[in-house]
């Protein structure tokens, strides 16, 4: 893969620049939301795989980043973007998954456990699938107001994080250790008392629950704040 990082860490840059190199992979890396925006704005060198960028970038160190990612996704909305970042920008994370969620992942650093899962995430985004950290998820709930979250039990609060991140039934219920129909009662009753109708397609279902998100976060006038 031809893959982009937006980084203004020197070190991590240089350091995931290698590793993906020693697997096989182009890699350009930049120092800047501009500089990203900039690199993919060439009219003679075709779109990279997949871009990852980190969230606080120069010059203000807030959220140029994600904000660089949300532009790319609405100028290519085909693009895969993965967001490495330590921290969750509500307002433009909600943004961001407004739409089309499919080749788009949000993870924080320091909860990426291993390489081989950072490289499995990265594979995943950029053939077309969805990758949440639920920390992640879990933020952007802890900013919701009557929206009927509150109404949820423990458990499908545990099942709609694992929605958020693209994850099937069965991927949940493995996850779980419990079973399909446990799995399939909690996401009937999830989707009944948020008032979002079952749908058979995964990337669909991300979409109703961070749409709801955003309608969540867009009514909390302190959204946006840095954490």
């Amino acid at each position: 893969m031809r893959i982009v990082i937006a980084e203004d860490s020197v070190l991590l840059r240089e350091g995931l620049t290698r590793l993906l190199v020693d697997e096989g992979h182009e890699v350009q890396g930049v120092p800047t939301a501009d500089a990203l925006v900039a690199a993919l704005d060439q009219p003679a060198t075709p779109l990279p795989d997949l871009v990852v960028t980190d969230v606080r970038m120069p010059p203000t160190h807030t959220d140029e980043g994600l904000r660089a990612a949300v532009h790319l996704r609405s100028v290519h909305p085909r693009l895969p973007v993965l967001v490495l970042s330590q921290y969750v920008e509500q307002r433009y994370a909600a943004e961001l998954f407004a739409g089309d969620v499919r080749g788009l992942g949000y993870l924080l650093k320091d909860r990426v456990a291993d390489v081989d899962e950072l490289l499995g995430a990265l594979a995943r985004i950029a053939s077309g699938g969805t990758v949440i950290d639920p920390e992640v998820v879990a933020q952007i709930f802890a900013r919701t107001r009557s929206t009927g979250l509150e109404h949820l039990t423990p458990r499908e609060r545990e099942v709609l994080a694992l929605m958020a991140e693209g994850r099937s039934n069965a991927a949940v219920a493995e996850r779980l250790v419990v079973g399909l129909p446990a799995v399939e009662k909690h996401v009937t009753s999830i989707l009944a008392k948020l008032g979002l109708p079952p749908d058979a397609d995964d990337h669909r279902r991300v979409l109703a629950v961070l749409r709801w998100l955003e309608h969540g976060t867009a009514q909390d006038p302190s959204n946006g704040a840095p954490r």
